[in-house]
C-alpha cells in the first residue's frame, strides 16, 4: 500500500512539474545559450572525443554535459521543446529522488519537500535556462549518490557503494558544483548517530573527497582561463570576501522564504570594508551557528541544515572567482553581481527539508480537528508556489521576455540593456536598440560590450563616422578586443580607408587567428588594393577554417580569376554550387570560365 502511494506522489509530483514549467517549454536560447549548446565544430565523433579530451573545446570543462547537449543535437537539433521536457524531467526526478532518501532516513514530510523543492520559484533560473540543465543533471547524479551511499550506509551493501561512486563522479563531470556533497553525508552521519566514527564514517567518503578535490581543481584552472581570456578581473581581498559571504548567506536565505523580484541579473553590491554595517551579515551568520551549536546536545537537525546550506553554497559564495558575477566593472573595483538564483539550486534543499519536517510534526502532533485545515494550507502554500513558479518561467520564452523582465526590476544593467538592444537590432529595429546601447554606456562609459555593440549598428545604419569613433573608444577601454579590430577595420573599409582597413583587420587576426571572418574581408580589401597574392593566402587561411562554406570556395574562386589562373578557380566554383546549388553569381562566373576553356 505503501509503495502503491509512493508511486502516484511521484507521478502527480512530475505531472504537476511539467505543467508549471509550460509556459518554459518552447523557450528560445538566451544569453549564453548559443556558446554552451553544440558548436559546429563538435557535432562529429571527433568532436565528441574532443570534449572529453579538450578541456578548452567548451566554455566549462563538463564533459558529461556536453555529451547530453551532442546527444540531444543529433536527436532533435532546431526543435527547442525537446531540450526543455528533459531538464524538466531532471528536475522533477530528482524531487522524487529526494522524497526517497527523506523516507530513507525515516523523516516525516518526504513528499511536502519534495513538492516545495519541484515547485519553488528560486528553482525556475535552473530549469527554464536551456544551459542550466547542469543543475538538474548534476543534482540527479548526486541524489542518486547519496541514495546509493546511505543504502550502503546502513546494509553495507558494496554494490551500493559503487554506484554511489559512479554517480557521484558522473555528476561532477555534469557541474562541480556538488562537490560538498561528500562534507553533507559527514554532517548526515554526525547528525544521524551524534558522533562520527573514522572507520565507519570517513573512510568509506576517502574516494568521493579525492574525486571533489581533483574536480575543484580542474575547475578552478579552466575557470581562470575562461576567465582571463576575456579580460575579466577580480580585486577582491579575503576581507572582503567574507563580506561577500556573509551577505550571500543571508540574500540566499531570504529569497527562499520571500521570492519576490526574482531576476536573471541582480544589482550590483557595492563591498566597502569602512561601512560597518557590511560586517553584520557575517557577523550574525556566525551568531546563528554558534546558538545552533550551543543547543546540538538536544538538536541536532537545525544545526546540520545550517552546515549543509553552508557546505553547498560555498563554491559560490565569493572564496572563488566567477565569470561575470563577481568580475568587477572599470568604474568600480569594489562591485559586482554575486548572486544568481540557479546558484543555490541545491543548497534549498538544506533549508526545504527542515522547514517541511517541522510542518509535518506540526501536523502529527495537532489535534485531529484541525488536520483538515492544515492540509488545505499546505496545499494552499504549495498552489502559491507552483503559481509564482508559473508567471517566473514566462520570462524565459525568449531574450526579449527574458531581458525586459530583468529590467522591470534592475533597470541599471547595462548587461540586460545590451542584450537587449541586440535582440532589436536582429529583428531591425536599429534606433530602439541604439537607444538601449546609449543608455548601457550612460550608466557605465567603460562598459565596452554596449559600446561596441552601439559601433555596430551605427554601422549597419551607415553612420560610419560615429561607429568608427565608439569602436575607437572601444579599443582604449580593451585594447585586445579582437571582434572590435574586426568592425573597425569594416568601417574604416567602407569608409575606403584601406591601408588602415587592413591593419585593423591584421590585428583581429594577431589576437584570433582562428577568425574566419576577419580572413575572408582582409582578403577582399588586399584584392581591391590589387594585392591578389595576399588576397588569396587569406582566402586560403579562412578556406581551411570553413571548408564548408560556398561563400569561401566563391571568394576564392574570384581572387584566382583576378589572378589569371581560371583553371584553378573551375573546382572551386564546382564546390560552390555543390554546397549551394543557388549560390548568386557562381553559375554564371563557370559557365563563362568552361566557355573560355573550349576556346581555341
Amino acid at each position: 500500500m505503501r509503495s502503491r502511494r509512493n508511486w502516484v506522489f511521484a507521478l502527480v509530483l512530475i505531472v504537476v512539474t511539467f505543467l508549471v514549467y509550460k509556459p518554459a517549454w518552447n523557450g528560445q536560447p538566451i544569453w549564453d545559450d548559443e556558446v554552451h549548446l553544440t558548436q559546429p565544430g563538435l557535432r562529429s565523433l571527433a568532436g565528441l572525443a574532443r570534449i572529453w579530451t579538450d578541456p578548452s573545446a567548451t566554455p566549462q570543462y563538463y564533459p558529461v554535459l556536453h555529451t547530453l547537449f551532442w546527444v540531444e543535437y543529433k536527436l532533435w537539433d532546431g526543435s527547442v521543446l525537446p531540450y526543455h521536457l528533459v531538464t524538466i524531467f531532471c528536475h522533477a526526478l530528482l524531487a522524487v529522488l529526494l522524497a526517497l532518501i527523506l523516507r530513507r532516513l525515516d523523516l516525516p514530510g518526504a513528499w511536502l519537500a519534495a513538492f516545495i523543492f519541484a515547485l519553488h520559484p528560486v528553482q525556475v533560473e535552473s530549469v527554464a535556462w536551456f544551459s542550466e540543465i547542469k543543475n538538474t543533471l548534476s543534482g540527479l547524479f548526486a541524489a542518486a549518490a547519496m541514495l546509493n551511499y546511505l543504502k550502503y550506509d546502513r546494509e553495507r551493501c558494496y554494490g551500493a557503494y559503487v554506484a554511489a561512486l559512479v554517480f557521484f563522479f558522473l555528476g561532477l563531470l555534469t557541474k562541480t558544483a556538488i562537490v560538498g556533497l561528500p562534507v553533507v553525508l559527514v554532517i548526515l552521519s554526525w547528525w544521524k548517530r551524534g558522533s562520527v566514527k573514522i572507520k565507519r564514517d570517513l573512510l568509506p567518503l576517502v574516494p568521493f573527497f579525492a574525486m571533489a578535490f581533483i574536480a575543484g581543481i580542474i575547475t578552478i584552472w579552466v575557470e581562470q582561463k575562461f576567465c582571463a581570456e576575456n579580460g575579466e578581473t577580480f580585486y577582491f581581498s579575503l576581507l572582503d570576501r567574507f563580506l561577500i559571504a556573509g551577505r550571500l548567506f543571508w540574500f540566499y536565505l531570504g529569497k527562499l522564504f520571500w521570492p519576490q523580484n526574482l531576476t536573471l541579473i541582480y544589482p550590483s553590491w557595492h563591498i566597502d570594508q569602512s561601512t560597518w554595517w557590511q560586517y553584520l551579515f557575517p557577523a550574525a551568520a556566525l551568531i546563528l551557528v554558534a546558538a545552533l551549536w550551543s543547543v546540538r546536545k538536544k538538536w541536532r537537525g537545525p544545526l546540520a541544515a545550517t552546515l549543509s546550506f553552508l557546505v553547498l553554497l560555498f563554491p559560490v559564495l565569493g572564496f572563488f572567482n566567477l565569470s561575470f558575477f563577481m568580475s568587477t566593472p572599470a568604474s568600480d573595483h569594489h562591485a559586482a553581481i554575486f548572486r544568481a538564483d540557479h546558484f543555490q539550486y541545491l543548497a534549498t534543499i538544506a533549508v526545504i527539508v527542515p522547514v517541511a519536517v517541522g510542518l509535518m510534526r506540526i501536523a502529527l502532533l495537532a489535534a485531529r480537528r484541525f488536520r483538515p485545515v492544515m492540509a488545505v494550507a499546505g496545499a494552499g502554500l504549495l498552489l502559491l508556489l507552483a503559481t509564482l513558479s508559473y508567471v517566473h518561467a514566462g520570462t524565459f520564452r525568449d531574450s526579449e521576455s527574458c531581458f525586459r523582465a530583468v529590467l522591470a526590476n534592475n533597470p541599471d544593467s547595462v548587461t540586460a540593456l545590451s542584450n537587449l538592444g541586440n535582440v532589436l537590432r536582429d529583428r531591425g529595429d536599429l534606433d530602439e536598440a541604439i537607444a538601449q546601447f546609449r543608455r548601457s554606456i550612460e550608466i557605465d562609459p567603460d562598459y565596452k560590450f554596449g559600446r561596441y555593440n552601439l559601433g555596430a549598428v551605427l554601422l549597419e545604419k551607415g553612420d560610419v563616422p560615429e561607429a568608427i569613433s565608439q569602436l575607437r573608444a572601444v579599443l582604449k577601454v580593451d585594447p585586445n578586443y579582437a571582434k572590435a579590430y574586426y568592425t573597425l577595420a569594416n568601417a574604416l573599409a567602407k569608409q575606403g580607408d584601406r591601408s588602415e582597413a587592413i591593419a585593423s583587420y591584421g590585428r583581429a587576426l594577431k589576437l584570433t587567428p582562428d577568425f574566419p571572418d576577419a580572413h575572408t574581408n582582409l582578403a577582399n580589401v588586399m584584392l581591391e588594393a590589387g594585392n591578389t597574392a595576399g588576397a588569396l593566402e587569406h582566402y586560403r587561411q579562412a578556406l581551411q577554417l570553413q571548408p564548408n562554406s560556398p561563400q569561401t570556395h566563391y571568394n576564392l574562386a574570384v581572387g584566382l580569376v583576378r589572378d589569371g589562373d581560371s583553371e584553378a578557380a573551375i573546382p572551386e566554383l564546382q564546390k560552390t554550387l555543390q554546397l549551394d546549388p543557388k549560390y548568386p553569381d557562381a553559375g554564371p562566373l563557370l559557365r563563362d570560365l568552361l566557355a573560355k576553356r573550349q576556346q581555341p
